[in-house]
């Protein structure tokens, strides 16, 4: 049995300068632990009880010795941690790693490490010369056709990580909106569905329909596809709202897809202007970089978004502006929750 000595993991909070750049530039390491522990499944192992690296080593099929290793790296970070007698324990970080967690990460944590973003986020230098994505130099494709036809893998995670990221927010956007004035809602890009379902669950007679992707609608909330519990209420739409919007509605729900580049973004608005009649809602949702508690992530996916489609995430300006120039007039901005902001717009005669 492998012996640990009882010493404090305890983390200075506030690093001198040296030291927190020195943990700045070993960012990869932690989130290439994070990674590893979700790919290798031991959150999932451990339980309520805390377990010895051995047991579970075991129970992920692991090397005891490196698995110790392992789990100190993240113990330091908060994800899980060491007890005096050797055994790990979770923490409340680590628990969001397990896949049976109703607030789950798993797949949020494993999209953000992907294999495509270690070939790109060292070209981040020629990104911010250039102000374009590096993505096409690299893979010779743009980024969401390379994703569908050359890496299914990673299209599976990216579902997985956006359905878990909309079923988390879905019923905080039901608790905002009041559609009670409303017959139909649109949500466009809208996923698997989840917002809408919330929406049509908690307004009866107001009926939905869901665009997206072909490859994404295939795959919507059971509620909303034949036989399920909505069905009757919902059109299933496949398609690309860049390129067009087939739908008429009351209210059109915008949530977290306007990120692109300027062009796409413009596209998408233009076309929901287009399908729109004068009066009907927009209601854009977006995290905002410049008005939210989590700035270092949403700061980091901003970069992120300008390596792999040459995106961005919005400030509160940029948002306006941008909605302002599709020719929506806005009204209230409010915060749905603590990382998400809802731009009510309305379509002018």
């Amino acid at each position: 049995m492998t012996t640990v000595d009882p010493v404090s993991r305890t983390v200075d909070p506030a690093p001198p300068p040296p030291m927190r750049l020195r943990e700045l530039v070993f960012g990869a390491a932690c989130a290439a632990a994070v990674r590893a522990a979700v790919r290798l499944g031991v959150a999932d192992a451990l339980g309520d009880t805390p377990m010895t690296a051995e047991d579970l080593a075991t129970a992920v099929q692991a090397q005891p010795r490196t698995l110790l290793r392992l789990l100190r790296a993240l113990s330091c970070q908060g994800v899980f941690t060491e007890n005096p007698d050797g055994t790990f324990a979770h923490t409340e970080m680590s628990r969001l790693l397990r896949e049976d967690d109703p607030r789950s990460l798993r797949y949020i944590a494993l999209w953000c490490t992907e294999p495509w973003t270690w070939d790109v986020w060292p070209k981040l230098d020629e990104a911010v010369r250039s102000g374009d994505n590096v993505f096409e130099n690299v893979f010779g494709r743009e980024f969401f056709p390379y994703l569908n036809e050359e890496a299914p893998e990673s299209a599976y995670v990216f579902n997985r990580a956006m359905t878990t990221s909309s079923r988390q927010s879905a019923q905080d956007v039901a608790d905002l909106l009041d559609l009670r004035e409303a017959s139909s809602v649109a949500d466009i890009g809208g996923g698997q569905g989840h917002v809408l379902a919330s929406l049509l669950e908690r307004h009866p007679d107001l009926r939905g329909t869901l665009l997206d992707l072909p490859g994404v609608v295939e795959n919507a909330d059971p509620r909303l596809r034949d036989g399920g519990g909505l069905s009757s209420r919902v059109r299933v739409v496949a398609g690309d709202c860049r390129e067009d919007i087939p739908v008429e509605a009351d209210v059109y729900i915008i949530k977290n897809i306007l990120e692109w580049d300027d062009d796409s973004t413009r596209r998408a608005l233009a076309n929901v202007r287009r399908a729109a009649r004068p009066g009907a809602r927009v209601v854009v949702i977006e995290n905002l970089v410049d008005d939210t508690p989590s700035m270092r992530f949403t700061t980091a996916m901003d970069l992120l978004l300008l390596l792999n489609v040459g995106g961005a995430k919005h400030t509160r300006q940029s948002m306006v502006d941008r909605l302002t120039d599709a020719g929506l007039v806005i009204g209230e901005i409010r915060p749905v929750n603590a990382y998400l902001h809802a731009f009510e717009c309305t379509v002018p005669a």
